[in-house]
């Protein structure tokens, strides 16, 4: 009866769409093809060079709309014989078959193969002729028959078997020709066989069929096509392609950690995308967002740093991250956040990872006292043993090669990296205003000063590359910055001044200078480059963490390696970690451009040049210039400790001034305690202040903010029995 029903219909749409040519309207062929949506957004470089593919859509699994030209003849032929064997002479319905359709009933078929492939186009392109139930209704059949018949007036038999491929369901989620010969065998589906072809073929009329119903269907296929077929070969085949999990392996895979941030996985995402003018959406990518990486660079950023890596496994060395920008413009042009690939690796970032900084501190620190014109680059800083003495124990500062050198010219500790010069000097500096300037060069999530103490210097912060760089940048730029970004056209964002100009130069001419670092690295060491670069390496605590971060005239480029789990390294150095795969990459970059060091601010006389001056143990004494008047002791930043079992007036706290007038006055939170000249002292509360060094007529000078702790905790005392040192930080 239902067979018979079917006929009638059949016969009433055919008689509907005769007297209606005009309507229901088909769906034209370009509109169908402009809907049409990979599952996958694309990630594209400066040039539009595909880097990443990445899933945005869980409906299913649908890649590029492919051109019957770029279809195997064989699946055509196959899919052809499976479902419609007369669709090339028939105009949208079999008559044929549907008058067959009650006999092959009677004789317990089904009636499925009376459906042509143009009825299957007209139901796949229209949501209201898919099946609510197991099957379509009376009214849904009779519709699909009349667009079966409207679709072939308007559209090429071409353009019909073009969509079947592309809209046609094969196995799971897998949709579409490019998909199914993507996610079952691997290959493109211009490269499908006959055997593949088959199989295929085979899937549409029961997608969830086990391999061995499959392989059968296939097999008798053949036979119909007159194709010579190995059924156990067939067999095999169809049980390796079904078994699964159908994974589509993305064709471009070169920056797996950018596409994790730039292409949108949520709606919200994807509005804010389009907002921006950032995403594009064509009919035959789907979306693609452009970024600012060179695909060209990318690609060899990321063999230089597998190969350094794979150079370091036998010393425990694991994982890195390699980040390249260009001074300019803020624009990232290479983003390597691990060396290797795998979906379980695109979320393990190295660039945005937080990690023990190291030495690599050490210029911003170096910078904020030559701006504040504490020392010059000659100024001799003392390197000798040093206790200094914190709430948490002594700490006890150790050089990297655990020897000390006596007086040592700041240009020399700095590009040499030796560590209790910069402890000094970071006593002196003050650790909030060492804070206030790493927050102003881009680094983000430190606590609050007095956590640190003067072992920031050493790197105690805990910091990300994408963070170092920025701040790298900023001296590259002269002591501005501004934010980095991933996308063209993006606001650079609000530039601010991090050091002077002077500053700025100053440190990037050390850095730069191969005999000032000699005495750790040597003359000629892979942090040389035949072209002007600034360079500076960090290793963390028990060797955690090696960095390399420098910049040429046009580019910063750093490098992290080390283990994402936190685990110790085997004797990494600053010039066996990361700086190799830091030199190879600048060498890229500078294959046949030049850098040329930047020219001396002509205001520079007054920050580099004077006599020698040697600081006591306490802190680097200031340089020869005119006399600037100065917070001896105690210094910003300082941590006082007040013992309750000791008389108060045996705890006062002598204030010491440095080139002040003798008619200076000394103000503790806003009160007057004292002339300098009286040399007065002070006993200090439990608490926060703020010490004022003014002149007489109430001028600041200079200031300092000073923690005062009450009594000291047990456990404390039990650390002040085992020195804290620190580490093997360079």
């Amino acid at each position: 009866m239902r067979a018979a029903a079917l006929a009638l219909l059949a016969a009433a749409a055919a008689a509907a769409a005769w007297r209606a040519p005009s309507a229901p309207r088909a769906c034209a062929y370009q509109e169908v093809v402009a809907r049409w949506r990979r599952s996958d957004a694309v990630l594209l470089d400066r040039r539009g060079v595909p880097l990443q593919e990445r899933r945005v859509d869980a409906s299913g699994r649908r890649l590029e709309w492919t051109a019957l030209a770029d279809v195997s003849p064989a699946l055509l032929e196959a899919l052809v014989a499976a479902e419609d064997r007369r669709f090339f002479r028939h105009h949208g319905v079999d008559w044929r078959a549907l008058a067959a359709a009650p006999l092959r009933r009677l004789r317990g078929g089904n009636l499925s193969g009376a459906s042509t492939i143009t009825m299957q186009v007209a139901a796949l392109t229209d949501a209201r002729l898919r099946p609510r139930a197991r099957r379509r209704s009376p009214g849904q059949k009779f519709e699909q028959l009349r667009r079966a018949l409207t679709l072939e007036r308007s559209w090429s038999k071409e353009h019909i078997l073009e969509a079947y491929v592309n809209l046609l369901s094969f196995r799971g989620e897998l949709q579409g020709a490019a998909a199914a010969a993507r996610g079952l065998f691997g290959k493109s589906p211009h490269g499908l066989d006959r055997e593949e072809a088959l199989i295929l073929a085979a899937l549409p009329r029961a997608p969830a069929a086990a391999p061995a119903e499959v392989s059968a269907r296939a097999a008798r296929l053949g036979n119909v096509l007159g194709w010579p077929v190995d059924r156990a070969r067939l067999a095999r085949r169809a049980q390796a392609a079904l078994a699964g999990p159908f994974r589509i392996e993305p064709a471009a895979s070169l920056a797996p950690h950018a596409a994790e941030r730039l292409l949108p996985v949520s709606d919200v995402k994807l509005i804010k995308f389009r907002e921006r003018n950032l995403i594009n959406l064509t009919s035959d990518t789907g979306i693609t967002v452009r970024s600012t990486l060179d695909a060209r660079l990318q690609r060899f950023a990321r063999e230089a740093l597998r190969e350094q890596v794979l150079d370091l496994k036998g010393l425990n060395a694991n994982d890195g991250a390699l980040l390249v920008v260009d001074n300019r413009s803020g624009q990232v042009l290479a983003y390597v956040g691990h060396q290797d690939d795998g979906p379980a690796l695109e979320h393990v970032d190295g660039i945005r990872a937080l990690r023990q900084a190291g030495s690599t501190l050490k210029p911003l620190l170096y910078a904020r006292a030559f701006d504040r014109r504490l020392i010059t680059p000659e100024t001799l800083l003392d390197d000798s043993p040093l206790e200094v003495a914190e709430v948490r124990g002594l700490f006890r500062p150790e050089n990297y090669d655990h020897r000390f050198r006596g007086p040592v010219p700041a240009r020399v500790a700095l590009a040499s990296s030796i560590n209790v010069p910069a402890v000094r000097l970071a006593m002196f500096v003050g650790i909030p205003g060492f804070v206030q300037t790493l927050e102003s060069a881009g680094i983000t999530g430190l606590r609050e000063p007095e956590f640190y103490g003067p072992s920031l210097a050493l790197g105690s912060a805990d910091v990300s590359l994408w963070d170092l760089v920025s701040a790298y940048r900023a001296l590259a730029n002269g002591g501005v910055w501004t934010p980095l970004h991933l996308t063209p056209g993006e606001a650079g964002g609000p530039a601010r001044r991090v050091v002077s100009r002077e500053a700025a130069y100053l440190v990037a001419e050390i850095l730069a200078d191969r005999e000032d670092r000699e005495p750790t690295f040597g003359l000629e060491s892979v942090l040389a480059t035949p072209f002007w670069t600034a360079v500076k390496t960090g290793t963390s605590k028990d060797m955690r963490d090696n960095w390399c971060l420098g910049f040429s005239e046009r580019y910063t480029v750093g490098v992290w390696v080390g283990n994402h789990g936190g685990e110790p390294m085997w004797r990494v150095s600053g010039l066996s970690g990361a700086a190799p795969a830091w030199n190879a990459v600048m060498r890229f970059l500078h294959d046949g451009l030049p850098s040329r060091a930047p020219r001396a601010p002509v205001s520079l006389a007054a920050l580099a040049h004077g006599r020698h001056s040697l600081p006591d143990a306490a802190a680097p004494a200031s340089a020869p210039h005119a006399p600037v008047a100065r917070i001896r002791y105690p210094p910003d930043g300082a941590i006082l400790a007040v013992d309750p079992d000791i008389p108060a007036a045996q705890q006062a706290v002598l204030l010491e001034a440095q080139d002040a007038a003798p008619d200076a006055r000394w103000l503790v939170d806003g009160a007057d305690i004292g002339g300098v000249a009286e040399a007065p002292s002070w006993a200090p509360k439990p608490g926060h202040h703020v010490l004022r060094l003014a002149d007489s007529r109430g001028r600041t000078l200079d200031e300092a903010r000073i923690v005062v702790r009450g009594a000291v905790e047990p456990q404390v005392e039990a650390a002040e029995a085992e020195p804290a040192s620190a580490g093997p930080a360079e």
